[in-house]
């Protein structure tokens, strides 16, 4: 009998707490309410802004796209709004979509380009974003595959314009590209050992101004190195190409 004091005060305490739970959920439905209201008004406006953002960009690429041997090609920065699948970084889907052929149908870069266009795609992207920060070092796997002579040397423009910001790492089959970089590297395969023991090894060795001309001037002429390759070379690195 001396516990019932103490059970009664519980059982007053909790039928407290039951009626203001009541009130304070009608709080907490009122607050979710403003902060949904607030949350759509502020993603219809980021929304907005996005798609501004996405036609600037858009332009800014196709800008880049003719002199990378892609003037048929079309680039576009897609922004699909989607309010029933809202999240923490708005209502909006954001994908980059291309066509590298009139008359075919748009999608997705990275379904529709071949390796060495999504290299070009890339490139104009960066070039394009250049001044909205980046990772401070980018690398380039052989962009100017199969591109002649005049877009590889738009190839190494871009290069060296990204490199004014960020490190810019790209191997290179094309004399014009290679001749647009501020140091050069040069990369051979050796044979090491012989017999079973046999292997091969990569080197990898920075080479200084001569000995890069010379360099240019083989990657011009092939095995046999001519008067009028070095002399290509030269014009090459003089930047008068």
């Amino acid at each position: 009998m001396t516990e019932l004091p103490a059970l009664a005060e519980r059982m007053v305490a909790d039928l407290d707490e039951l009626d203001a739970g009541e009130a304070r959920l009608e709080v907490l439905v009122a607050e979710a309410k403003s902060a949904q209201k607030s949350y759509f008004e502020k993603a219809q406006r980021l929304s907005g802004d996005r798609a501004k953002a996405a036609e600037q960009l858009s332009a800014s690429v196709m800008a880049e796209l003719p002199a990378l041997k892609l003037e048929r090609a079309r680039f576009t920065v897609a922004v699909t709004c989607d309010p029933e699948n809202a999240g923490a970084e708005g209502i909006d889907t954001v994908s980059f979509e291309v066509q590298t052929n009139p008359g075919t149908r748009p999608g997705p870069i990275m379904k529709v380009a071949s390796g060495g266009e999504l290299s070009r795609f890339l490139l104009a992207l960066k070039v394009a974003l250049a001044d909205k920060g980046s990772a401070p070092t980018l690398v380039f796997d052989e962009i100017d595959t199969g591109v002649g002579g005049a877009v590889a040397d738009a190839i190494g423009q871009r290069l060296r314009r990204l490199s004014e910001n960020v490190q810019v790492l790209s191997v290179t089959h094309a004399p014009q590209a290679a001749a647009r970089a501020r140091g050069h590297y040069l990369i051979s395969k050796a044979s090491n050992g012989k017999g079973k023991n046999e292997a091969v090894a990569t080197r990898v060795a920075v080479i200084g101004p001569e000995e890069r001309q010379e360099e240019i001037a083989r990657m011009l002429a092939g095995a046999s190195v001519t008067a009028e390759a070095r002399a290509a070379a030269a014009k090459l690195l003089s930047g008068d190409s």
